[in-house]
């Protein structure tokens, strides 16, 4: 062998990983959701075991509550669209007593 190979750097290196900086928090509002929707299938699919419903339940409650809290609420129409018109309560055509 000679001398250039010897100190050549290796021709292959190893991946570098996508994944965040070790500490960092790598969660999204999206991954909530999906841990949401993932509850309410596994629910629906009877995976959880009646005494572990209470925990389930609740943790679903306070996941809900806390996506509903984030989100922004979608207030002004969007473009190109007319706003919802309130409808007014339906009024009885009596004929007038005599």
């Amino acid at each position: 062998m000679t001398e250039e190979n010897k100190t050549q750097a290796p021709a292959t290196e190893a991946p570098k990983s996508e994944a965040p900086a070790q500490g960092a928090p790598d969660l999204t509002v999206q991954d909530l959701q999906a841990l949401k929707a993932i509850i309410d299938v596994a629910s629906q699919r009877g995976a959880y075991k009646p005494n572990e419903m209470e925990v389930v339940g609740r943790t679903y409650n306070r996941l809900d509550i806390f996506l509903q809290a984030i989100t922004p609420k979608q207030e002004a129409p969007a473009e190109g669209t007319a706003p919802a018109q309130p409808t007014a309560p339906a009024q009885s055509a009596e004929a007038p007593k005599e």
